[in-house]
């Protein structure tokens, strides 16, 4: 539950207390206690929590800030959002759309199991037992490079006809790791998470991806192979020495003081 809908009332203060025409707010008692942890949605926060060994893939607008912050925004961030979210969910399902067979459509991997509006953000997880193992692990960044990609190629010029100085740029951060469930699974929590939320911000870049449990060295014939490369970086929150895989052209065509950051 996002939205707290409370109903107050204005009721005189005690003027002895607080002297001649204050009031306060008011909220019946039902209302009032009803402010609980309850309202997060999230069931009995006590139950264990499951653990999951997960992709966790984080998609972040960049300059959605500075978007936001047109003349009268309230007309143009919802038909943005509705465009870029009905669009980036048909370029995902696409991606991993096989073909058909009857009354099914058959898919390389799996779909994510669980996303999250983090208001410039999309979380998505994927369960990477459900993926047909490493190659589908691979598979999954491979796409969602081809996502990033096609933003700026295919998404933004379209919506550029609609709608005023858009987000220039759609950035990827991704990480593998242990996710656990929160309550009753409508949230997780994990390291992983975490990583690919720092991983998108990273510099000037647009895509990158943690280099714990993902070896290209072994996928030599896969495109993201000869498309990233390796990095150290320091990343905040995280440790000084995080090994990542950056796209080499965006790298290279990094300001010298952008590449400092960074270490062979």
């Amino acid at each position: 539950m996002g939205t707290i809908s409370l109903k107050y009332k204005e009721l005189p203060a005690d003027s002895k207390k607080y002297g001649e025409g204050f009031s306060f707010q008011s909220l019946s008692k039902q209302d009032f206690e009803s402010f609980n942890s309850g309202m997060l949605g999230l069931g009995n926060l006590s139950i264990d929590g499951k653990y999951i060994n997960a992709l966790a893939v984080f998609l972040d607008l960049k300059g959605f800030t500075d978007f936001c912050n047109q003349v009268d925004s309230h007309l143009v961030i919802p038909e943005f959002l509705k465009n870029y979210t009905d669009w980036i969910f048909k370029e995902i399902a696409d991606g991993f759309k096989e073909g058909k067979y009857d009354d099914h459509v058959k898919i390389w991997g799996s779909l994510p199991f669980y996303v999250k509006f983090l208001g410039d953000g999309l979380l998505f997880l994927w369960d990477t037992d459900n993926c047909g193992g490493t190659n589908g692990i691979r598979n999954i960044a491979g796409k969602l490079l081809f996502v990033t990609e096609s933003y700026v190629k295919n998404f933004l010029p379209h919506i550029q006809k609609f709608i005023s100085k858009p987000p220039s740029l759609l950035r990827c951060g991704i990480a593998r790791g242990q996710i656990i469930s929160i309550g009753n699974g409508e949230d997780f929590v994990g390291s992983c998470i975490n990583m690919a939320a720092r991983l998108q911000k990273i510099s000037m870049l647009t895509y990158s991806i943690s280099r714990r449990g993902f070896d290209l060295s072994q996928s030599k014939e896969h495109h993201l192979h000869d498309t990233l490369i390796l990095k150290k970086v320091s990343i905040r929150g995280v440790g000084d020495d995080e090994i990542i895989y950056v796209k080499k052209i965006e790298f290279d065509n990094l300001p010298n003081e952008e590449k400092a950051f960074f270490r062979d």
